[in-house]
């Protein structure tokens, strides 16, 4: 590595792929706005930034490849290959590569890549829609941190009440997560806007309660202002985001990152999903538990019941 900016640069040598990350994080503000928009595209797609060619990744994050190439050298690589060597690194070891463990469990190959299929074909549309969950839960799987997410789940559970800040691409996740809180006995509010009244749902927010935020890329302005607002008044967060170059990331008294495949302007919900279920079934859990109450089990949902 060379530090073409001197000091600059980040102050650690890069070695792998969590001090990358950590690198990332802590020079975010001193990255030019396309720099930024590369470093996002490249936490949110790590196994495409260690197969594929600097004219591909170029394409796919919507830069230039100049830009990739000066990204690599502001944050202390030579050349662009040197930067994805930590990427590939991440891919080496004992594991299976991703397309082979989807193999594995389905037995069929994967799809064609969304790049150069027929859109206007709806089979094909639904076989990489599929394909894509898959591989973004294989990825999960093994990339969340379970000693955060147990965390996450037992701050909820002394929470007084759980407020719900999500919109737009990431509003059916939170709308979903206010209906399984509710079921499960755990008091939530839906802070939705409506009647224009953000402000006095936000204040609403009870000593002891806590907000749940969900976005991810591009970050809905709304929901990370009042993050940042319940935040100021000491709110404690619990967040749930693409990675750690989010603006909601930092304020998180505990924060879970989910990667999710993106086809076009749409972004597969399916792991956050999964996650929101995880996280209400395990909390109804404790609740119950907690109550002592044999009776509050039985008010749990059934596995085929539509939580």
């Amino acid at each position: 590595m060379s530090a073409e900016n001197g000091p600059d640069v980040a102050a650690t040598a890069i070695e792998d792929y969590s001090s990358l990350v950590a690198a990332l994080t802590e020079r975010k503000s001193k990255l030019s706005k396309r720099l930024q928009q590369t470093a996002q595209f490249f936490l949110n797609n790590p196994e495409d930034v260690a197969i594929y060619t600097i004219v591909e990744l170029a394409r796919r994050a919507g830069v230039q490849p100049s830009t990739i190439t000066r990204f690599a050298k502001e944050i202390g690589f030579e050349r662009f290959s040197d930067l994805q060597n930590v990427f590939r690194q991440r891919l080496v070891g004992p594991r299976m590569t991703y397309s082979a463990r989807v193999k594995a469990i389905t037995g069929q190959p994967r799809v064609q890549d969304p790049g150069e299929m027929d859109f206007e074909d709806p089979s094909g549309v639904f076989d990489t829609f599929v394909q894509a969950a898959m591989d973004a839960l294989v990825r999960f799987r093994e990339d969340i941190d379970r000693d955060e997410l147990r965390a996450f789940v037992a701050a909820l559970l002394e929470a007084g009440a759980i407020h719900i800040a999500a919109a737009r691409g990431a509003f059916g996740v939170g709308v979903y997560s206010y209906y399984g809180f509710s079921r499960v006995g755990k008091r939530a509010h839906l802070i939705d806007n409506l009647g224009s009244m953000r402000e006095q749902q936000l204040s609403a927010i009870a000593p002891g309660d806590a907000m749940l935020v969900i976005t991810f890329d591009d970050y809905t302005p709304e929901t990370v202002e009042l993050a940042r607002a319940a935040h100021h008044k000491g709110v404690p967060l619990m967040v749930i985001t693409d990675n750690e170059l989010s603006p909601v990331a930092k304020l998180g008294r505990h924060t879970l990152y989910v990667k999710e495949a993106r086809l076009g302007h749409f972004r597969s919900q399916v792991p956050a999903m999964v996650l929101c279920q995880s996280i209400i079934v395990s909390l109804g859990h404790q609740i119950a538990r907690a109550n002592e109450d044999p009776e509050a089990r039985h008010d749990l949902p059934e596995p085929d019941d539509a939580l």
